[in-house]
């Protein structure tokens, strides 16, 4: 699949990857950032953003994705950041094509099977009128989703396809239908032995300090910091904080 990108910037390529829900422009102003030393990937992932939508979702597909993505753009090696879902692909893709990756980052997940946990954002998609709504601000209102950063990280995706017709830009079907697979773990004999960081959110429940030995088994050379305070959206809740991180990561 011919994935939608944001390319900015010149040097060493890195790659980000957004996580459920989300698409390219959440990642924008980091991107911006790292603009100034990198050549800056930013995608939309299958079933989200400005990519195109299909029935099939897996990781293992999100992995061949990012590799068709690569070599269209002749990119021999890339730095792969990946948050939540995007994570999960980037773990698996450097797994697969080791000698691809110069670095792996990845954002508050783990290599561990998650319990489906979407089902109330889902109903409250699908219980939105999007074909009676009139404007955003009707959208926001009527959002059955109570915290506010939530509701705003969803209604970015909120576009108007044709004049007068609300729409969501991910594919709510299929990811409705598949997303037990977002859950899934890594393969148990899956080993990335290459310098990887992973960055959790101090509030966060994503990853545990329970899950630093199953990391390691995955990860060898993992190093795994915490920004205090942040949530599952840290880059978005303390980007000061992760921009610098991730590049004390990158320098060194």
């Amino acid at each position: 699949m011919k994935l939608f990108s944001q390319v900015m910037g010149d040097g060493p390529a890195l790659v980000i990857m957004h996580g459920v829900f989300g698409m390219s422009d959440n990642w924008q102003s980091l991107g911006r950032m790292w603009s100034k030393h990198y050549q800056v990937h930013l995608l939309d992932m299958r079933n989200h953003g400005r990519s195109p939508h299909s029935d099939q979702f897996s990781y293992e597909i999100m992995s061949d994705d990012l590799l068709e993505y690569m070599d269209d753009h002749q990119l021999l090696q890339a730095t792969i950041l990946g948050h939540s879902m995007g994570g999960k692909v980037a773990m698996l893709f450097s797994v697969l094509n080791p000698t691809r990756v110069a670095k792996l980052i990845v954002a508050d997940i783990a290599p561990k099977a998650y319990a489906p946990h979407h089902h109330q954002i889902l109903s409250a998609l699908k219980n939105l009128p999007l074909a009676q709504l009139k404007s955003r601000s009707e959208a926001l209102q009527q959002f059955e989703i109570k915290d506010e950063g939530t509701k705003q990280f969803l209604l970015k995706s909120l576009y108007w396809p044709e004049k007068g017709v609300l729409d969501w830009r991910f594919n709510l079907a299929v990811i409705s239908n598949e997303i037990e697979k977002v859950g899934e773990a890594l393969p148990p004999q899956a080993i990335f032995n290459q310098a990887t960081l992973f960055i959790r959110g101090g509030a966060s429940n994503y990853i545990l300090d329970e899950d630093l030995d199953l990391i390691e088994d995955h990860f060898p050379q993992a190093e795994l910091d915490t920004i205090p305070q942040v949530g599952h959206w840290l880059h978005a809740e303390n980007p000061k904080e992760f921009y610098a991180k991730v590049n004390a990561f990158l320098e060194h």
